[in-house]
């Protein structure tokens, strides 16, 4: 006799021979009853299953592959609260380790055991508390000099991370931005002086600009704005968003001088889920010496019958990338990680290559400074083309990959590009079968008899917006 309750599910059922599968996904109202984990799991899954695979997202900056061990550890930890110190101490120290071994990375010259740092959920969250922190010291310096403090301004070009206008806007800060330009593709020092005054409390350099992966010149600013607060008598400084480079120039350009080495960086931040080789979501913040951590950031409370001091905006956090990134510095080393950077570099200096020797394409820069890609069509080609950039962006996520193509930021917000992150996971294998699908789609492209959507409107100027793009860094 066949049980009348096995079409509702239990150990023997196959989910897809389940009633529970004949229902859509809730989207309003919890389910009135439970359902068997297979089914459940099975819905969850389904959801996803049309996306595009993580390792073929060559759009994201986060990391999408970590070896078997360091995901198992993750996933073991995967319970754990990281603020509960009392419960699992063991972690809040691993966590000062690792602050520790990125704060020496970066050349801190604070002589604590435990350097001036802080965990964060990703760059944009280490981002704020260094603008906070840098914002917070020029409020009592003017306090103590009896000046008014109401109206603070940082400089940032315009390559920057959305972070920085949710910054401003929350703070009610003013960010002043450096419009980028075809001569000027990353910050342009002497207009950003010309932008400071005794209200601007820091200049944000960015180490591996979101939009082009290029750098600041942090030793050129350092030196410029030495002579400029010598001159003024303002102390401004400079906050490094290294969010993408603080995991690549220790490794592959050591004796560049980027960092603590230089008078005015006072504070750096970084995600460790990008390469820092660990799963989203992670970031860590440092300060030249504790000095330059305003005392009144660390708050301390009670929690579970133990004083816990932290710094975060958030407050419970997940320990397991913690796990993560210290696993990734024993089982890599500083070999290790340069190995890993070295090959990223040469699969983007590949790509760079490849992609310049299309008649149809120019790359953005001439150099690439860090695993990023990025190239537009040329001027003589786009103006007799019936696609955009767009349209191939398109046609290769037909095959899976997510390469975005977008306008970029304000003042050249006319020029559409495209741009790929070669991180760990993407093989020189995988770059030749991108480039194959790239020319495999151009030369449809270009046996078009009509203009696409996209190049008709761009003709008549009409805003396009990338599917897979936005300034974030994310």
């Amino acid at each position: 006799m066949i049980d009348p309750n096995y079409r509702q599910g239990d150990a023997k059922s196959d989910p897809f021979g389940q009633d529970a599968m004949l229902k859509p996904a809730p989207v309003e109202k919890i389910p009135d009853g439970p359902t068997t984990p297979q089914v459940a799991y099975q819905m969850v899954k389904d959801e996803t299953f049309a996306q595009t695979q993580p390792r073929l997202n060559l759009a994201t900056f986060v990391t999408t592959y970590m070896d078997e061990y360091a995901t198992k550890l993750m996933n073991e930890a995967i319970n754990i609260n990281y603020i509960d110190e009392t419960e699992y101490p063991r972690v809040a120290v691993m966590c000062q380790k690792c602050i520790n071994i990125v704060a020496n990375l970066w050349n801190s010259p604070e002589q604590n055991k435990w350097k001036t740092g802080a965990l964060a959920i990703g760059s944009s969250e280490a981002c704020m508390l260094g603008g906070i922190a840098a914002w917070k010291r020029w409020i009592e310096r003017r306090k103590k000099a009896g000046k008014p403090y109401d109206k603070p301004n940082f400089v940032i070009s315009a390559g920057y991370q959305v972070v920085w206008e949710k910054f401003a806007t929350l703070w009610n800060i003013e960010m002043r931005q450096v419009p980028l330009s075809k001569e000027h593709t990353t910050l342009d020092i002497d207009a950003a002086l010309k932008m400071c005054d005794e209200n601007t409390f820091c200049i944000v350099a960015i180490q591996g600009v979101t939009w082009t992966g290029l750098n600041d010149d942090v030793e050129a600013l350092d030196a410029a704005l030495d002579k400029y607060n010598a001159e003024t008598g303002n102390e401004v400084c400079i906050h490094i968003d290294a969010a993408t480079g603080g995991f690549i120039l220790p490794f592959i350009y050591p004796e560049k001088k980027w960092d603590f080495r230089l008078k005015w960086v006072l504070s750096i931040s970084t995600s460790g889920h990008k390469f820092g080789l660990v799963y989203p979501g992670l970031g860590w913040v440092v300060w030249k010496d504790k000095q330059y951590l305003p005392a009144d950031m660390s708050f301390t409370v009670d929690y579970l019958g133990a004083e816990v001091t932290q710094v975060g905006l958030n407050y419970s956090r997940p320990a397991a990338q913690i796990l993560g990134q210290y696993y990734n510095f024993i089982r890599l080393g500083f070999e290790g990680y340069k190995n890993v950077q070295y090959n990223s570099m040469q699969i983007a200096k590949y790509f760079h290559e490849q992609i310049s020797a299309f008649p149809e394409f120019v790359p953005y820069s001439p150099e690439v400074p860090n695993p990023i890609v990025t190239w537009l069509m040329k001027p003589e080609v786009q103006k007799d083309a019936k696609w955009t950039l767009y349209d191939l962006q398109d046609k290769l996520a037909q095959h899976g990959w997510m390469v975005p193509a977008y306008a970029m930021p304000v003042n050249i917000q006319n020029m559409v590009v495209m741009r790929i992150l070669c991180k760990q996971g993407f093989s020189r294998d995988m770059c030749d079968e991108l480039l194959h699908d790239i020319k495999a789609a151009v030369a449809e492209l270009n046996a078009l008899e009509y203009p696409t959507p996209t190049r008709i409107a761009m003709e008549k100027n009409v805003p396009l917006v990338s599917k897979s793009f936005n300034h974030t860094g994310k």
